[in-house]
């Protein structure tokens, strides 16, 4: 196979199992009320050292746009999991920040976080795990 069949087929392959373990840990966090990527804002702001972040600086995290990511928090805001704050920097700018509500809420779902995470990897020694993650590094 030429490298360039075999980068071609990389990215496929990687697109599909996005696509897939989206879908399968989406599923499975349904029964929290949430979808995967609502997960991964919440444990983003938890992980922050501040706690709170743009939403420009989110997006940048989940890879999505800034309009995208005002889109996805609207009902999470409605819904109290996560609060708007101003910017004490920048006031034409507000900052996203996990509410105690959304602290509980990640809290219960990261138990079943782990447990489908462990599902999904279980055909991965710890050893193989780490060596994916470091070469995936690479690639983003």
């Amino acid at each position: 196979m030429t490298q360039n069949c075999v980068s071609s087929a990389f990215i496929i392959q990687n697109s599909l199992i996005a696509s897939r373990l989206s879908r399968k840990v989406g599923n499975r966090l349904s029964v929290h009320g949430l979808s995967l990527t609502e997960y991964l804002v919440m444990d983003y702001l938890s992980s922050c050292p501040h706690k709170e972040v743009s939403r420009i600086e989110l997006a940048e995290h989940l890879g999505m746009s800034a309009s995208g990511v005002t889109r996805l928090l609207m009902p999470m805001e409605k819904n109290r999991i996560v609060k708007k704050i101003k910017n004490p920097r920048d006031a034409r700018q507000s900052l996203a920040k996990l509410s105690d509500t959304g602290q509980r809420v990640l809290d219960e779902a990261s138990v079943s976080f782990a447990h489908i995470a462990s599902d999904l990897t279980s055909q991965l020694s710890p050893n193989q795990q780490e060596k994916l993650i470091e070469l995936y590094k690479k690639v983003l």
